[in-house]
């Protein structure tokens, strides 16, 4: 069986940027320092024990698919006279990514595309052994995925989740995964940058971008901080080869987590459901509703008995806040709706075109499956 390794890989044309010289700082909540004095977090001692505490709660998932397929050479499949026309020999495609143990009874959190259309799944533990596995739940559109294993298995060691919310820029974190195939591997790196989207890779992103290695097959495996709690879940990267160029995405927790509880209760994901078309306030909007910077999300039209349009959001509102949380850009708006359970009730702070402000509540409905 041919097997591929799966990662999601957005190409871009071209990546410009300028270099900046990094001041690593911590406090002393964060790390104590060494006789030396440099701070704990950056020993290799430190970095080891991180690794080696959460590398049993990494697997690697498995898959295979069949796929119908036929012989040129052969009549009997390519003439369309024939009644075994386009029925040809049963080929096994497969694929390979990783996974993170979530409860010591076989609950596994990967990505969707990893799964997603397998006949079979089997995940293989570090004792050498492969056991079966059925697919709990999926979501396409945070590409969120959990499995659980079947029949008689060791007791796993599941990993504890960290807040992906408390993370800063230039923060040290592991990647954890099964690259290309070689076997279950650590690499580090930084914290990029956050809330990283609007590349069509999923339809919610809210990635955590790294510089830590991941390649094809760490699909699903984990972003650790430096407590060695999950805070990501490796998912994608930006690349004109293919292959790694220093920009990973991740899943942050804060997203994977509401997600894999609903996928656990229900088997699917509910979405709350505004009803407006929205964009991004540029410079020009913001200045026009003297918004003093270009934050906030744009409602370019509202759609009719939907809870926006019950509420009285207009079109050309800005809304600027969410429960009294800044809306920094329509996906961030986007985002968060969709977070919420259906029937919650939200306050939106709202700029108007006469560029006076008001405050707007709205119960939200369903987001439909269309």
């Amino acid at each position: 069986m041919k097997y591929r390794n799966l990662i999601a890989v957005a190409t871009v044309t071209a990546l410009l940027g300028t270099g900046a010289a990094i001041e690593w700082k911590t406090s002393e909540a964060q790390a104590a320092p060494n006789d030396a004095g440099a701070p704990a977090a950056v020993i290799g001692e430190s970095i080891s024990d991180v690794a080696e505490g959460v590398v049993d709660s990494i697997v690697t998932v498995q898959v295979s698919a069949n796929a119908s397929g036929h012989r040129s050479d052969d009549p009997l499949f390519t003439d369309p006279a024939s009644p075994l026309y386009g029925q040809g020999d049963q080929q096994k495609v497969g694929g390979l990514g990783s996974g993170v143990v979530v409860t010591a009874g076989g609950r596994i959190l990967t990505n969707a595309h990893v799964v997603a259309g397998a006949d079979d799944i089997s995940v293989a533990l570090d004792d050498g052994n492969e056991y079966d596995a059925k697919v709990v739940g999926i979501d396409t559109k945070t590409d969120v995925a959990v499995i659980q294993l079947e029949g008689k298995f060791p007791k796993l060691k599941p990993i504890k989740f960290g807040d992906s919310g408390q993370l800063r820029l230039g923060e040290v974190v592991l990647a954890i995964g099964n690259p290309l195939g070689v076997g279950k591997s650590v690499t580090m790196g930084i914290v990029s940058a956050k809330g990283r989207g609007g590349r069509g890779i999923v339809g919610y992103a809210d990635f955590i971008q790294t510089d830590a290695a991941i390649n094809q097959g760490n699909s699903g495996g984990a972003l650790v901080n430096m407590k060695g709690e999950l805070v990501g879940i490796n998912t994608a990267i930006i690349s004109r080869s293919g292959g790694y160029q220093g920009i990973g995405y991740a899943i942050p927790t804060s997203m994977a987590k509401p997600i894999m509880d609903m996928l656990v209760k229900d088997g699917k994901v509910v979405r709350g459901y505004l009803g407006v078309n929205i964009q991004t306030v540029t410079s020009k909007v913001a200045k026009q509703y003297k918004l003093g910077a270009p934050s906030g999300a744009l409602v370019a039209s509202v759609m009719p008995g939907t809870p926006a349009a019950k509420a009285g959001l207009e079109e050309g509102d800005v809304i600027t806040a969410l429960n009294g949380t800044s809306i920094k850009s329509s996906e961030t708006l986007m985002n968060s709706i969709a977070m919420m359970r259906p029937g919650a009730e939200v306050e939106l702070a709202v700029a108007s075109r006469d560029q006076s402000v008001k405050t707007i509540k709205a119960k939200l409905g369903e987001l439909p499956t269309d």
